[in-house]
């Protein structure tokens, strides 16, 4: 099979022809039809975010696919079926705290480490092997247009965010990173959940705007100045009432202060969860007052990535049309024009705008 291989970091990802995967006992080959080229895919390939690819390695999160083989232990799943494919794999042999590799893409410790060399390559490429319980069933409409349904490795890392938070239908949700990739797809999610009101603080006006026109008067714009007093102010203020949840999408260059001054907008008894990228790369940590999270009474978690049943409800919100992927901005790309695709990514970053690559069919 054809597939995109880092040999190196910073150098551009090679075409390259590579024995076709097998299933093993408990996993399953898939036909890669579309996958995501996340937004700062090239900061990974140029090694500044340091993610833990062991090159040489096919890299890709998931991605949409029909079904190629499938190991002895299946029961379900066929040949030809139309799939999900989870990058998030779990290790079996603890189920209190598994080691996880994102597939192709990052790992946690050594443990993951260890996992991500097992599962090494990722869903750029024309076939992949994955966990049986990482193929997830598409409804049938999907595949009229699998790029666009790859979008839902988007939508599913703010989704666990907001499983994690306990986010219930009329509370009152602050999305700090509001204007970005992620930050948008909470903003959606969250409103397809039924949040009454979501804030969304930012300083791109447009993106604020595109975001108000896009959802109606639920979505209520702060647009920040970088002060932390006035700008916290305006946060309350938007959400005329109590802030139940508070979630943190904010990327590795967003300085900690704007994280702290979101996160403390939440009400008594509230919810702050964090799942951005702040501290990474350097600069400061998040400093949050301890006598304010305790005499208020908050509970602030962080949250990597989701629960495994979080695939089955991300494709149930989209398949029901509560969460509405027919309007995002999709660009296909080939295979074999993977290095433009990782370009334009990085150049079209913005809110509901989706890069995906679309293998040919083996």
């Amino acid at each position: 099979m054809r597939a995109a291989v880092l040999t190196t970091f910073g150098a551009p990802l090679t075409l390259q022809e590579i024995p076709d995967p097998v299933a093993g006992g408990g996993e399953v080959v898939v036909e890669v039809l579309a996958t995501s080229v996340p937004p700062y895919a090239e900061e990974v390939f140029s090694g500044r975010r340091k993610y833990p690819l062991e090159p040489p390695v096919v890299p890709g999160p998931g991605g949409v696919g029909r079904v190629v083989s499938v190991g002895p232990d299946a029961t379900r799943l066929r040949v030809g079926d139309l799939v999900w494919v989870d990058p998030t794999v779990r290790s079996r042999d603890d189920a209190l705290t598994p080691d996880i590799t994102l597939q192709g893409w990052s790992s946690r410790g050594e443990g993951g480490a260890r996992l991500a060399r097992h599962l090494h390559d990722g869903s750029f490429a024309e076939l992949m092997r994955v966990p049986t319980e990482n193929v997830h069933p598409l409804p049938a409409e999907a595949s009229d247009d699998p790029a666009r349904w790859s979008s839902v490795g988007v939508y599913l890392i703010p989704y666990g965010g907001l499983l994690a938070g306990g986010l219930e239908a009329g509370e009152t949700l602050l999305v700090s990173g509001a204007t970005g990739n992620l930050g948008s797809a909470a903003v959606a999610t969250a409103l397809a959940m039924g949040a009454g009101r979501v804030v969304t603080p930012g300083r791109n006006r447009a993106v604020l705007g595109l975001l108000a026109d896009r959802f109606g008067p639920r979505v209520r714009p702060v647009e920040l100045i970088g002060d932390e007093a006035t700008d916290r102010a305006a946060m309350s203020a938007a959400a005329e009432g109590p802030i139940d949840m508070v979630i943190d999408l904010l990327p590795p260059s967003a300085p900690s202060p704007v994280v702290r001054t979101a996160a403390m907008t939440v009400r008594e008894y509230g919810r702050v969860v964090l799942m951005g990228g702040v501290g990474m790369l350097g600069g400061d940590d998040l400093a949050l007052p301890y006598p304010w999270i305790m005499r208020n009474s908050v509970t602030v978690r962080g949250q990597w990535m989701y629960p495994r049943s979080a695939n089955t409800g991300m494709i149930r919100l989209i398949a029901s049309r509560a969460l509405d992927i027919g309007q995002e901005r999709v660009r296909t790309f080939p295979l074999d024009a993977v290095n433009d695709a990782i370009g334009y990514a990085a150049a079209h970053g913005g809110p509901f705008d989706r890069t995906v690559l679309t293998p040919p069919v083996c």
